[in-house]
Parts: C-alpha cells; structure tokens; sequence
C-alpha cells in the first residue's frame, strides 16, 4: 500500500499504523484551522460525567456525612477562640482558658481526621468512575468506524483518553469535595456570623457581591478559552505522534527544519490558548485578597463603633475576623474551581461526543455464525465509494472458488486494496454483495467473518511485546508449542532462535529492532497459527529485497496452500501461476484471465507486465512454477 511522506496512507493504500486499511489520509469536516468548539448542553454533560459517580452514592453520602462533621468542628474554633478571649482571658480564668485551649486542639485535630477520611473514601470512588469511563471510551473506539479515524490526526484521539480525562479526573477526586466543603463552609459561617451578632454579619455582606460578582464575571469568560486550549492540545498531541512515527522519514528528506516550524505553530496556539485561558482567571487571586482585606476593614471599624456603645464585645470581633478570612478562602476556592471545572467540562464534551458517534454497522439480529468457510467467495455487482457520490468500485464482479489464488493488480489507486476492504468488512458495499460459501457477508457476524480471514501486509505492525506473544496474538488460545511450530512453517525460527532470547526476545514499538523481512515472517507465521480458510496477502513483500523476498514468498506458498488467497501484487513476476489474474483499472475490472492468457491477448496486464519486466529480479512465483527467463516474448511496451 501506497503511504505520504509522512506515514499516513493514501487512498487504497496501506498504513503503517495498527489500522489494516483506510480510505486515505485528511481530516474530517471541522477539523482543519482552530475553530472553537461551541459547548452543546453544558448541563447534560455535567449530568452525564456525574451519572459515572452514581454507583458510589454510599461513598458519597459517608463522605458529605465526614465533610459535615470536619466543617462543624472547624467553625467551632473561631467561636471558642472569642469565648477565650471575653470569659478566660479577661476574666483572668487560666483553669478555663486551658480547657478552652485543649477543647479547640481536639476540634481542629477532629476535623483534619474527617478530613483525611473522607479524601480516603472520595479518591477511591473517583478512581474507579473514572476507570469506568475510560472503559466505555476505550470500548467504543473499537466499534468506531475506520472513517472515524481516518478522518482525525491519530494525537487528537489519543488527547482523550490523557489531557481530558485528566482534566475531569483532578475535578472529580479533588474539586468535587471541595465544591460541597466550600459551600457548606459558607454557610455556616454565615450561621454563625448572625448568631453572634446581626449587624456585624450584614456589614460583612458589604463585599459579598463584589466577590459574587468577581467570580460570575470571570467564569463568563473562561469557558471558551479552556476549551479551545484543550482543543489546542489534542492538535499539538497530534503533532508530537504523527513526527513520532515518521521520524525516519524526515531524517531522510532532511525536513527537520520544516517539522519544527510547524510544531513551533502548534505550540504558539497552546501558548496563546492557555494565555487567553489564564488571563481572566489569574485575576482572580489578587482581586479575592483585596475584597477580603477590605472586608476586614469594614468589620474592623464596624465592630469598633459596636464595642464603644456596648453592642459587641471584643471577643466576638475578632470570631468575626477569623470568620471573615475563612469566609474568604471559600470564595477564592470555588472562584477556582469554577476554572477548573470549565475545562473539565471541555474534555468531558470532546470525550462524550466521540461516544456519541454512531459506531460501525452492527450485525443484524438475525446475523449468522460463518462457521469454518470452504473459501468460495463471490463478488456480485459491488459498487463502493468512501465519500458519497466519489465511487472507487463500479460494478465489481468475481469468483474465486475454494482454494484458488485471485491475484489482483493494477496501477496505484485503481481499487484493488478496496476489494479486500470490503471482503474484509471493514465497510460494507453501496450496492451489490458479497457472499462467503453462498452467505452474504452482511448477514454473517463480523467476528466469525474475520475469524475465516487472515492477513498479510506490507507494513507490518508487531506489538512491543515477546516474539512469542506477536505471534499467539493470531490465536490467544495456542500453545507454546503450536506457536512455535507456526514459526517453523513460515520459515521464522532459524532467524527467532538467533535472536538474544529466542522467542522471549521483548521487540521494541512496531518492531522496530528486527529487519523489514524478519518482521513479515513473524506476520505470516501470526497468520498461520490464526489458521483462516482465507487469505489476503497485500504487497507483502514489496519492501524487501530480492533474497529476502524468495525466502517470504516460499513461507506464503506453504501459507496459501489450500486456502482461498488474494494476492495483490506489485511485482507482476510474483503471481505468474495465480488461478485467475483480475486486472483493475478505475475501479472497473478490465481484463481478467490466467497469467498466459492475459499475456496473449496483448492487452492492459501485457502492457503492465512487459513495462516491468526487464527490471523485475528473480523471484519465486506465488503458486509454484519456475522464475520468469530472463528474456520475455513481448518488447517493452
């Protein structure tokens, strides 16, 4: 398969990535330039995000039962601080300051117990509501189309499952407690404020709606900006992996110039983001000290005038002005919090509208088991497009009867990978069907379907894990000894046992510290263990060299003995004795025959064959036979 200069396939072409096959590279409607994304039903994303904390309710209700408890003996202590200093202190009482004294250690002790207890209880909770729905996101970008992929930068994607669910993970293991604390600590001070004294507590109100205010003001516009930086970073994200898995191939066009200007871009838009996001809430801090500072002025004075006429006492002022500092660190709490919780509800809208997307065809409630297939498979008719009104196939017909090999060729982007694409049911055709031993494969359940079907590419992707495992991973259930005796048949383990553990050697990410045709036979000998009754081969060994290239070709003739097989081939010397050589062009199949047959009628296949062939090395042709001689009885066309 064909791929750009950076990794991402093109149309019909392969992919370097986990994704098998994809229509081609772009980005999807709206996902181009940095338009921000507008909040759809801000309530109904806080409802969903909080549902997640639904099984939890006892937690909680122990939790807001210890949060009640650590409020009430904090607010003790300013109360019993004035009745120190009006009863103990002033009446020289020392026997009564003391047990004062110790009565507020064991309140503030008290209160740091419930407090330590119920962030005990309330991390457990939230930890588990956010493995449920990173579970749920997760499971539903496995019934994603791969349209939905295709049509977003691999990082973007990624961003979810980090950045957001890290956002509402902080607001929900630390913010949500303090939600309720701070609430419930305002009110109570408010209790206390007017038990003790009317007039000082409606004095202190004098800078409670600046505060108010302040905070409304400020969250108004810091919504829009946490969202376009989360938006920001998820394209940064991308940046970073899409320069990650194409890092050799920018070493060797020399372009690190150019990705570094273009992660400088996407980074600049983080900066100016996360700048415009900050600004308004930076204010906050600064501006909370200042009304709290003047509150404190106000009740300074104001109780001042009360003692001098005999309406307050001393000891109740300076309650009030403890009163008055704790009453302020709520403020500047939740003034915060309301930040924090305005990205939290970015990240939570991005994830729920990727779990809003419709996932892929699901099977009909009548949908059949495949079974184990002979391999008869019947293309009837079949026009596909990926994008509508932009067909790729048109009026696809073939057979290929069990245990045939159907080489498909043809130039770049004619439609062959699309054919195995829709065998595949990756997608599902526009019109006519595909059968399976007479069963319409949208009939038949996917998973059976893909369990008769077994893959080969051109980029193979292996997993950062053993040899061993790559391999099992064509069957989980399989032996140790069935793995190895798969290897053996792909003509993989003289190479595996050279290795520095054998087949518990760990491989880096995709394989990385293996050659290019260690990494097919490790494919193919995944594809024999998986044992499947058909077989794609996708320019499997178009990216090695000659010699390797004999020594993959003689695994996948033992491979497709006896198994239906679809070779797409670029070198046309390879499928020299395939049972049905179909040649597409435009989507439309043009010629089809044996390899001789096409041969002889001098037509599209001659002229494709007879362009390569004085360039083409000496290979073993799939499905047996000799190498081509060395000289061919048409000139080059």
């Amino acid at each position: 398969m064909a791929s750009d200069s950076r990794g991402r396939p093109q149309p019909g072409g392969g992919a370097p990535v986990p994704r098998m096959f994809g229509p081609g590279p772009g980005r999807g409607p709206g996902m181009g330039g940095a338009r921000i994304e507008r909040a759809r039903d801000v309530r109904g994303t806080l409802r969903r995000l909080l549902g997640y904390l639904r099984p939890y309710r006892a937690h909680f209700a122990a939790i807001f039962a210890l949060a009640l408890v650590a409020t009430g003996l904090s607010l003790v202590g300013p109360f019993l601080m004035g009745r120190a200093i009006d009863g103990a202190i002033r009446g020289g009482d020392a026997a009564l300051l003391l047990r004062i004294v110790l009565l507020m250690l064991g309140t503030y002790l008290g209160a740091w117990g419930a407090r330590y207890a119920e962030n005990l209880i309330l991390a457990r909770a939230t930890q588990k509501a956010m493995r449920a729905l990173r579970r749920d996101l997760f499971s539903h970008l496995q019934t994603l189309p791969l349209r939905f992929f295709d049509a977003r930068p691999h990082g973007e994607t990624m961003s979810r499952l980090t950045n957001d669910m890290d956002a509402i993970s902080r607001v929900l293991s630390q913010n949500i407690l303090q939600l309720f604390t701070g609430s419930l600590t305002l009110a109570g001070i408010l209790v206390m404020m007017f038990a003790l004294n009317p007039l000082l507590a409606l004095g202190s109100f004098v800078a409670f709606p600046l505060m108010l205010g302040l905070v409304g003001w400020v969250g108004k516009r810091t919504r829009s900006g946490f969202r376009e930086y989360q938006k920001r970073l998820g394209e940064l994200n991308g940046k970073l992996e899409e320069t990650y898995s194409g890092q050799r191939v920018i070493l060797a066009f020399g372009q690190g110039e150019s990705v570094l200007r273009d992660f400088d871009q996407a980074n600049a838009g983080v900066r100016t983001a996360g700048i415009r996001a900050q600004s308004y809430a930076l204010l906050i801090p600064p501006m909370m000290g200042i009304l709290s500072n003047a509150n404190i002025a106000i009740l300074a004075g104001l109780g001042g005038w009360l003692t001098l006429v005999g309406r307050a006492s001393v000891g109740t002022i300076a309650a009030f002005i403890s009163y008055s500092r704790q009453f302020a660190e709520p403020l500047r709490m939740l003034g915060d919090l309301y930040n924090q919780v305005q990205s939290a509800i970015a990240g939570a809208e991005r994830i729920f509208g990727t779990m809003d997307t419709p996932p892929d065809r699901t099977d009909p409630p009548d949908a059949v088991e495949l079974g184990v297939a002979r391999g008869h498979v019947e293309f009837r008719d079949v026009d596909f497009g990926y994008v509508p009104d932009v067909p790729v196939l048109r009026e696809v017909s073939l057979e290929a009867r069990p245990g045939q090999t159907i080489a498909l060729v043809g130039p770049t982007g004619a439609g062959k990978t699309t054919i195995v694409n829709l065998l595949t049911r990756f997608y599902d055709v526009d019109r006519g069907e595909i059968r399976v031993d007479g069963v319409d494969i949208r009939r038949v359940k996917r998973s059976s379907l893909r369990r008769q079907i077994g893959i080969v590419l051109q980029q193979t992707f292996l997993f950062a894990d053993t040899v061993m495992e790559n391999i099992r991973y064509g069957r989980l259930d399989a032996t140790d000894d069935e793995v190895i005796a798969a290897a053996q048949l792909a003509h993989a383990d003289p190479f595996i046992r050279k290795l520095p553990d054998g087949y518990q050697t760990l491989l880096s990410e995709r394989g990385a510290n293996l050659s290019e045709g260690q990494r097919q036979l490790l494919a193919i000998a995944r594809a024999v263990l998986a044992d499947p009754r058909i077989l794609v081969l996708d320019e499997a060994t178009s990216s090695v060299d000659t010699r390797t290239e004999v020594a993959i070709q003689k695994a996948l003739l033992g491979l497709m003995k006896g198994r239906t097989s679809f070779v797409i081939a670029h070198r046309l010397s390879t499928i020299r004795n395939a049972d049905q050589v179909v040649v597409i062009d435009g989507g439309r199949i043009v010629e089809r025959g044996t390899h001789d047959e096409l041969l002889a009628a001098r037509g599209f296949y001659a002229r494709l064959y007879t362009s390569q062939f004085r360039r083409t090395p000496l290979t073993v042709p799939l499905g047996g036979g000799a190498p081509p001689s060395s000289a061919g009885p048409y000139p080059p066309a």
